[in-house]
């Protein structure tokens, strides 16, 4: 054989065999009959693990012509990605990112501030979760544009799941300490999400549970600012809509001892109809970008003002108070990790950390993909992990990519996380110099802020584009959606989670067969529903499984679902099948029972004279049909394609003919 004729092609072993361009069907079918054996499960743990650790270890570790130096110099920018954008940044750069964190802790300042309230914590502790994450994320965060620091989710997340361990109310200081242990768990499971590469547990909220989610907890966090925007002092600790609703009724007809505030309403809706006027002219026009962030601060100062001269703290209006100057105070000793209610914390702490990844992750990629870039999400994800342990350690609460600042970053020029650094200062001197400002704050114009920041989380035109492609998906973007509203933020994003993974394995052992006809003038066969051009073959009944799975589940299912068609063929004239050929290119995998359906089905077909062939097996699929024997009871009959299963049959028809 010369070599012009032969290709050179790779086995298991890795040893290279050669093979004649010039094969006919008969070896190709003894190809597909007789592959070498597949992976067991010793050596698919053995690869995942390796890709694991080491999934990339040529980048990692290159093993030829380069100095220890050069190797540590490629694993610390694997680690720190700061080492890679540092060696071009240049004073042109650092001016843009100034001016877009000064721009950013405009807006950073009285959101902290209100979220911490949100999360029904001092307003400092809002202020402490702007300084210490932002400058860990720069350091190890691969995203430029992201903006890191509290958010309304998670504040809302929080005090959600941690109040039924401990009331707020009774004892700040025992639940500030739980969250502070919920941030360091939440911050370990990020870190080992990232670590191990296991970024695709992530993935397991779908983004129609995501919208459905984002919406219900929108209107959630909402309904929750009722407190601060109607001067009401006690307020139900459920976040359903039903008891928000029952204690906003229950303050408007004096039904307690706290009524509303109407002094209340009026500053905060008068501000946050400003904030939102606001946005609408940034969104006009763009050149003013900076007027919907600096208006959070500037409603602030001005709100402080009028407090202040009018003293209306006195006649009524909530204000903010004291706010404690300094930075960051050490709370290692704050941690519970010995606490009792350590496997609901274990909980809150999972549920935390999933949302922040996927709110910091989805945010970080849609803006890198407009700059040009990629960003490695597990690195994102031991970035994330890293700066909410080391904000644990230092009073603050999860910190996350944030959607409305992150945007605000991108509008003003931001080049590199430095934009954050610039921030988080901002942020430390404001603590030390000018928190006795904060006092006469009115807690109505902080309940405005977070309104105002509410709106980009509905997504009506996402839920009507998921309504329009697919109905399922669109379920659990409901289910998401009510179940926050009515019953609870965590038994919401469950319920999604059950019915997205409800889909998954339905979708996944779906028994689903259809008959194949061949397209006129090609060798292509495909449904002939889907293409009604296509052309039967007298005799024969092609057939396609189209679930990825035949098992317990669906494998009866489809064997009737054969037969029928067999009868339906014949009921309606078509002519008497000699032979069934199974084209099984879909199918990834399959088990005891599938093997016995398939035995059941040549049995039956056998009876009737009908001779069975298959097409295309998948390599753990014939595998598996060889070592039952079933290839055997076969004769022959597995081919590479269809066309040449079909063409085998028909040859054996003309040959019985003759």
């Amino acid at each position: 054989m010369s070599i012009a004729n032969a290709n050179t092609s790779p086995t298991m072993s890795g040893v290279s065999t050669t093979v004649d361009n010039t094969s006919t069907p008969a070896d190709r079918a003894r190809w597909v009959a007789n592959p070498p054996d597949p992976p067991g499960i010793c050596r698919d743990l053995i690869d995942w693990l390796r890709q694991t650790m080491f999934p990339d270890p040529t980048k990692l570790f290159p093993l030829k012509n380069k100095t220890g130096t050069a190797v540590l110099g490629r694993v610390l920018k694997g680690v720190f990605p700061i080492l890679c954008w540092g060696q071009s940044y240049n004073l042109g750069k650092f001016k843009n990112d100034v001016l877009a964190g000064l721009t950013l802790a405009s807006l950073c300042i009285p959101q902290s501030i209100g979220y911490a309230n949100l999360a029904k914590l001092d307003p400092q502790y809002g202020l402490y979760t702007s300084i210490v994450p932002p400058l860990v994320y720069a350091i190890l965060g691969s995203s430029r544009e992201i903006a890191i620091g509290p958010v309304a989710i998670i504040s809302m997340l929080l005090p959600t799941m941690i109040q039924k361990i401990q009331d707020p109310a009774a004892d700040p200081f025992a639940y500030r300490n739980l969250v502070f242990t919920t941030t360091f768990f939440a911050g370990i499971f990020q870190a080992a999400f990232g670590l191990f590469r296991l970024g695709f547990m992530v993935d397991f909220l779908s983004q129609a549970a995501i919208v459905g989610f984002m919406g219900g907890a929108a209107i959630v966090i909402g309904l929750q600012q009722l407190k601060g925007l109607l001067g009401i002092t006690h307020f139900t600790n459920k976040t359903d809509i039903i008891s928000v609703m029952e204690a906003v009724f229950a303050s408007f007809h004096h039904l307690n001892n706290d009524q509303w505030n109407p002094l209340n309403f009026i500053i905060g809706s008068s501000f946050l109809s400003f904030i939102l006027i606001t946005k609408l002219l940034g969104k006009k026009y763009k050149k003013v970008f900076w007027l919907p962030a600096m208006a959070p601060l500037v409603s602030v100062i001005l709100s402080t003002l009028l407090v202040f001269l009018t003293r209306a703290d006195e006649h009524g209006v909530k204000i903010v108070k004291r706010v404690p100057p300094g930075l960051n105070p050490i709370s290692t000793q704050n941690i519970q990790i010995h606490t009792p209610h350590i496997s609901q914390i274990l909980n809150a702490a999972l549920i935390v950390a999933v949302v922040a990844l996927t709110e910091a992750i989805a945010v970080g990629r849609s803006l890198a993909s407009m700059k040009g870039y990629n960003i490695d999400g597990n690195k994102e994800m031991v970035a994330l992990g890293f700066m909410n342990l080391a904000g644990s350690l230092t009073s603050c609460y999860t910190a996350t990519g944030s959607l409305s600042r992150s945007a605000v970053n991108f509008s003003a020029g931001c080049e590199t996380p430095v934009s954050n650094v610039v921030m988080a200062v901002t942020v430390m001197i404001s603590l030390k110099m000018f928190t006795k400002l904060l006092y006469f704050t009115p807690n109505a114009i902080l309940a405005s802020i977070i309104l105002s920041a509410l709106p980009g989380l509905v997504d009506i035109h996402q839920a009507y584009n998921i309504w329009k492609i697919d109905k399922l998906d669109f379920l659990a973007c409901l289910a998401a959606f009510f179940g926050v509203l009515f019953l609870s933020v965590e038994f919401g994003l469950l319920l999604s989670l059950v019915i997205s993974f409800a889909k998954i394995i339905v979708t996944s052992i779906k028994p689903g067969t259809e008959i194949l006809g061949k397209i006129p003038g090609t060798d292509t066969f495909c449904d002939i529903h889907q293409y009604p051009m296509a052309l039967n073959t007298p005799g024969v009944l092609i057939v396609r499984v189209k679930s990825g799975l035949l098992c317990f589940a669906n494998a009866n299912f489809v064997k009737d679902r054969i037969l029928r068609f067999i009868s339906s063929q014949e009921a309606s004239g078509k002519g008497i099948t000699q032979f069934l050929v199974i084209d099984l290119s879909n199918l990834m995998n399959i088990d005891t029972s599938g093997i016995a359906s398939l035995e059941e089905l040549h049995k039956n077909l056998a009876t009737s004279g009908i001779e069975m062939a298959i097409a295309n097996p998948k390599w753990q699929v014939i595998h598996k049909l060889k070592v039952s024997n079933f290839v055997a009871k076969l004769k022959g009959r597995v081919f590479l394609s269809v066309g040449e299963a079909v063409d085998a049959c028909l040859s054996a028809k003309m040959g019985a003919a003759i």
